[in-house]
């Protein structure tokens, strides 16, 4: 398989829709995982598709540099929706907050929360 795409650094989300996002200059199709390191491209088109391997880059970012985050905002897509359950435990084992909406509204916390600074990731399921 493939590296999925990966911009470096920490970046707004510029815009939303039309099953993607543009951040740091550039336009991209499909969901993402945003992180401290950098934006990297997700597989899931809706978050029933979203596990472990979805967060790896995530829980492994947290595993060598504890604190790094303090909460991942959830764009669930078009309307709110839950993580499964194994994925909820695997987050709260890992220490990290939570929170899951829609994805229009996780572009916009998440947006809000970088900068003011804070320690945050967010995954977010691209919509139409």
């Amino acid at each position: 398989m493939a590296p999925l795409p990966f911009v470096p650094g920490r970046h707004a989300i510029e815009s939303y829709g039309g099953g993607g996002f543009r951040f740091a200059g550039m336009s991209h199709v499909g969901s993402i995982l945003a992180t401290p390191r950098g934006i990297s491209a997700l597989a899931a088109v809706s978050i029933a598709e979203v596990g472990d391997e979805a967060l790896a880059s995530l829980i492994a970012e947290l595993e060598t540099t504890p604190g790094a985050v303090e909460l991942l905002v959830v764009g669930a897509g078009a309307s709110p929706a839950r993580l499964s359950e194994a994925l909820i435990q695997r987050l709260r084992a890992s220490g990290l907050r939570f929170e899951t909406m829609a994805t229009g509204p996780a572009a916009r916390v998440y947006n809000v929360l970088i900068e003011e600074g804070r320690r945050v990731a967010a995954l977010l399921i691209a919509v139409a």
